[in-house]
């Protein structure tokens, strides 16, 4: 079970980030201690969280940059201008 926020309504409460680690340590711990089980190494399994962290922060951008792009089009089409 992962532990919620302490403060629902206010995501800028002064210790959040901290609240947010603690509730993934579990499952941090859980990854580390499987990928090892099976023959993976602390670097290598380390490694490849800190790619998927880049590679989800590319998709976020990429997705971010793409709905921008959606809601100019949408606009455009409604103001009856040309794309």
């Amino acid at each position: 079970m992962i532990d919620p926020p302490r403060h629902l309504d206010d995501h800028d409460y002064a210790d959040r980030a901290l609240d947010c680690q603690e509730a993934i340590e579990p499952g941090f711990q859980a990854i580390i201690d499987s990928m090892l089980e099976v023959g993976w190494t602390r670097g290598e399994t380390l490694r490849a969280l800190k790619r998927l962290i880049a590679a989800d922060n590319m998709t976020q951008k990429e997705n971010a940059k793409t709905e921008v792009e959606l809601a100019i089009a949408r606009a455009m089409v409604r103001a009856g201008k040309p794309l």
